[in-house]
Order: C-alpha cells, then sequence, then structure tokens
C-alpha cells in the first residue's frame, strides 16, 4: 500500500514522503490516526504541486540548517553539574543540560535532536562527543565537557 505521510514518523520516513507499507499498517493505524493519506493519483498530483510550492522554503530551511550546522562543528559546550569528592557525577548529564548549555550561547535546539555517541547519558567527569540533528540529513559534531559545578 503505498501512502504520503503527513507527518515525520521514525523509522519510516519524513513528512511528504511516499512510501510503501503493509496494508494493515496503514490501514488501521497510519491512516486512521492521520499520520497518512493514500496515494492516490489525484492525491498524487496535489502533493507534487504542495511540493513545487514549497521547494523554495525548504532551501530556505535547509540553508539556516546548514549555517546552525557550521557554526556548531568543532564547537565545545561545557556543563556544570555536582559530583562527588572521587569525580562521580550525582545523577548524570542528559539531552535537556546539553540542550539549555546551547541555549545559554544562543543556539535554540530541541533536545530531542541531540545524541551523545556511545552513551545515552554522562555519568562522569570528561570530554564527550555529541550529534545535533538540524534537519533531516544535515548533522553536526560538537565536543560536550562534564565539569565540577563551583560549591557556592
Amino acid at each position: 500500500m503505498e501512502i504520503i505521510l503527513k507527518q515525520d514518523i521514525q523509522n519510516l520516513g519524513y513528512k511528504d514522503d511516499i512510501v510503501t507499507v503493509k496494508n494493515g499498517y496503514g490501514a488501521n493505524y497510519l491512516i486512521p490516526k492521520g499520520l497518512a493519506i493514500m496515494a492516490t493519483p489525484t492525491a498524487k498530483k496535489i502533493h507534487a504541486e504542495n511540493l513545487r510550492q514549497r521547494a523554495q522554503k525548504e532551501a530556505k530551511i535547509r540553508e539556516d540548517a546548514t549555517a546552525l550546522a557550521a557554526s556548531l562543528e568543532g564547537m565545545t559546550v561545557k556543563v556544570a553539574t555536582k559530583v562527588s569528592s572521587n569525580g562521580k557525577v550525582f545523577g548524570s548529564v542528559g539531552t535537556i543540560q546539553v540542550a539549555e548549555a546551547l541555549a545559554a550561547l544562543g543556539k535554540e535546539i530541541d533536545r530531542r535532536d541531540i545524541s551523545f555517541v556511545g552513551a545515552e547519558n554522562l555519568k562522569e567527569l570528561g570530554i564527550y562527543d555529541a550529534t545535533v540533528k538540524c534537519y533531516r540529513d544535515i548533522k553536526a559534531t560538537f565536543k560536550v565537557e562534564v565539569v565540577a559545578a563551583e560549591e557556592e
């Protein structure tokens, strides 16, 4: 069954992609939930026209994402956190803290677009690699340095 996605669906495709799925998945889940529509010939023509009109907006979004990725590439973000006397982090440093640190530097990035290379959370002091998904296939890699917070 061919369908046109109305929004991004992880491990399936992005909004406005035409994908082929099994009949049950499309008819019983995606279409009733409003996540997709049937890819009939009429719907494909309307979809093609919408994509043509949206091409200029897409180019602008892509340009902005490329600029953001270039500004993040190679950057080091410091995240201060409480640590024990032997250097272990209380709890862990996650994507929320990294997103907040980036926001303090003027980079507004959704925490769900940040991932750590080789780890889910950072539990020790040190420097780690992180990746940001700026737009569909545009990604940037930067460093996250976990440091001890200064005692007040």
